[in-house]
């Protein structure tokens, strides 16, 4: 029985073994039929790399065959380059050894060398360019002269012809109507005392005639000869006359004359559209009202001299404002000329400036009429309308008679000097304008000329202003083209 269980024993332990060692043998099978299917694969990839090998190798022959062709045929260029190049260089030196014949028998042709017929052709292009050019300059200048000179005459006779304004008929008397002839003893008084008295305390003198009704006043200073006018006025209508009447009549005439001063400066702003003014500067230019200049009222001047700048400005393009200022206060010094030295010029700019106006309206002012030299066309137009202004007929008092006088002996004076072709009296006097033969004067002794003019018309007339003597001398020469 034991013996039985050995030999079970044994033959279990022996089936095992021998299962074990199928197993062993199964898988070494396995394992080098992995390896040979391994080697097998690693034997196609190893032919696969050199098949694509083989194929760049190919690739990379067939390239390098193309280069050497490339090479090949870039070497036959750059030969036949150099061929070229040295073709050219040949014609090169062909065509200077040309050249250089060529000038030499020019210039033994012409008898000039080349440096010499360069200068000359070089100077005879310059002279024809000058001429050109000057020919050129001379047309612009006359188109621009002929221009400026009829837009000038258009814009001066539009500011004329669109300004309405009186004629003068300032007086130095003034005439009061009466009630009646008895007032006439009543302001003479007993034994002249009134009339005594009022001529006295008013500056102004009393005329009183055979005139029915009437009562002359009669004095140079127009603002006096007004408080006077009115101060008899009131007594008048008062029938109280006696000193002292008229004491506290000529105070109360005056503070109102004083306030139409003041109104008619306020009234001038308004005029030409002005809004802000120094008090001061408005105050002047009421005063204005009752001077006059040769006959014209001041302040009237002043207006139609605003008017005028600011239809030229408009005309112009510029700052119609600022000239209607220009214009407005370019005589404000007339109402100081007796409280302040210089001309009225100086004292009206040194009272703008003072009062803050702007600088081209100060220039303005003194440079109107020339004591300094205008250089902004505010002051240029400032003084064109003043010029208009004055001198526009029936502007200023002055006979017909004596103003033709004037004229004719204005152009006997410069008739009478030697070398005179004609002679023009222009702007109603203010310029007198000399043409000169050419041969007789030359330009030195057309300065002497205009300077011993003005001189013998300073000494021989009488006038008012400045008149200005222009001496021309113009030589002309002509050509006919044929």
């Amino acid at each position: 029985m034991a013996g039985s269980t050995l030999l079970v024993v044994l033959l279990a332990v022996a089936l095992v073994l021998l299962v074990l060692a199928a197993g062993g043998l199964v898988i070494l099978l396995r394992s080098r039929r992995a390896d040979v299917a391994g080697q097998h694969n690693r034997r196609a990839d190893i032919l696969e790399q050199r098949t694509d090998l083989e194929r760049r190798e190919h690739r990379l022959s067939e390239r390098e065959d193309r280069l050497d062709a490339e090479v090949h045929h870039l070497e036959e260029r750059v030969h036949e380059l150099e061929a070229r190049e040295t073709a050219i260089a040949a014609s090169r030196a062909e065509l200077a050894d040309l050249q250089f014949e060529r000038r030499r028998v020019l210039e033994q042709a012409a008898g000039l060398s080349a440096e010499q017929a360069r200068v000359e052709l070089v100077a005879a292009i310059e002279n024809d360019a000058k001429r050109e050019a000057a020919l050129l300059v001379r047309d612009i200048e006359k188109a621009a002269q002929d221009e400026g000179e009829t837009r000038a005459r258009r814009i001066i006779t539009g500011a004329i012809q669109r300004l309405a304004t009186e004629q003068t008929t300032e007086s130095v008397v003034s005439v009061l109507h009466l009630p009646g002839d008895e007032m006439k003893g009543r302001i003479i008084g007993r034994e002249g005392r009134n009339i005594r008295a009022f001529e006295q305390v008013t500056g102004v003198n009393l005329i009183i005639d055979d005139t029915p009704e009437a009562v002359l006043l009669s004095c140079f200073d127009p603002v006096r000869r007004e408080v006077g006018r009115l101060a008899l006025q009131a007594l008048v209508l008062d029938g109280r006359i006696h000193p002292q009447r008229i004491e506290d009549a000529y105070g109360k005439a005056r503070a109102e004359v004083e306030a139409l001063c003041q109104r008619a400066g306020e009234d001038a702003l308004v005029d030409v559209g002005i809004t802000d003014m120094h008090p001061e500067l408005v105050t002047l230019l009421g005063r204005l009202r009752y001077r006059t200049s040769y006959g014209q009222n001041v302040l009237s001047h002043l207006l139609e001299s605003a008017h005028i700048a600011g239809m030229m400005a408009a005309e112009l393009g510029l700052d119609v404002a600022l000239l209607r200022r220009c214009a407005l206060l370019h005589d404000v010094g007339k109402a100081l000329t007796h409280e302040a030295e210089g001309s009225h010029a100086l004292v009206g700019a040194d009272l703008a400036r003072r009062c803050g106006e702007h600088p081209d309206v100060v220039h303005a002012i003194e440079a109107h009429h020339n004591e300094v030299e205008p250089h902004t066309v505010e002051a240029v137009l400032t003084q064109a309308a003043d010029a208009i202004s004055g001198g526009r007929p029936g502007a200023r008092r002055e006979s017909l008679e004596a103003y033709v006088a004037r004229l004719t002996r204005l152009e006997e004076i410069a008739t009478s000097y030697d070398g005179v072709d004609k002679v023009f009296a222009m702007q109603a006097g203010r310029e007198l304008r000399v043409m000169v033969l050419p041969g007789a004067v030359d330009d030195i002794q057309a300065q002497v000329l205009a300077r011993e003019i003005a001189k013998q018309v300073e000494h021989d007339l009488t006038y008012p202003g400045q008149i200005r003597v222009t001496v021309v001398r113009e030589s002309r020469a002509t050509e006919v083209a044929r």
